[in-house]
């Protein structure tokens, strides 16, 4: 078994028009899964800043970073893996489907649940909804 394996994301949200919370999911065609927008921390970088890079790459949106939520621990193709989440409210941006990710959703927290291929992403998902104010 090799060393551990750093990574560190985000559950993205925004409020709709309406002013109800949606939770942004991505699609990575490689693994065919539903998740957070997450990666491998690169040589030297924080985990918020890996966060924040990886919301930017895989869904072309910035945020701006919230509540520190349940780091996910499992094990991945062999190797142990530690991911870091942040809650994270979408800023501007444009979703442009790429290699790694191909599809992205913004859809009311019940139906993200629904969604996640993971079903332990589900800890950082609640923990996010319940960090969130009620919209005014």
């Amino acid at each position: 078994m090799s060393g551990l394996v750093l990574a560190a994301g985000c559950v993205l949200w925004r409020r709709s028009p309406e002013g109800r919370t949606e939770i942004c999911l991505v699609h990575r065609p490689r693994y065919d899964d539903w998740s957070f927008p997450k990666g491998k921390l690169k040589r030297g970088e924080t985990a918020l800043e890996g966060a924040l890079r990886e919301v930017l790459e895989e869904t072309g949106h910035r945020c701006a970073p919230g509540a520190v939520l349940p780091t996910a621990l499992y094990t991945a193709n062999g190797r142990p893996k530690e991911v870091s989440y942040w809650a994270a409210e979408a800023g501007g941006g444009t979703f442009v489907p790429n290699d790694e990710v191909d599809r992205l959703a913004w859809l009311p927290p019940e139906s993200a649940r629904a969604l996640l291929t993971r079903p332990g992403d589900r800890v950082q998902l609640d923990a996010c909804v319940g960090s969130l104010r009620p919209a005014a």
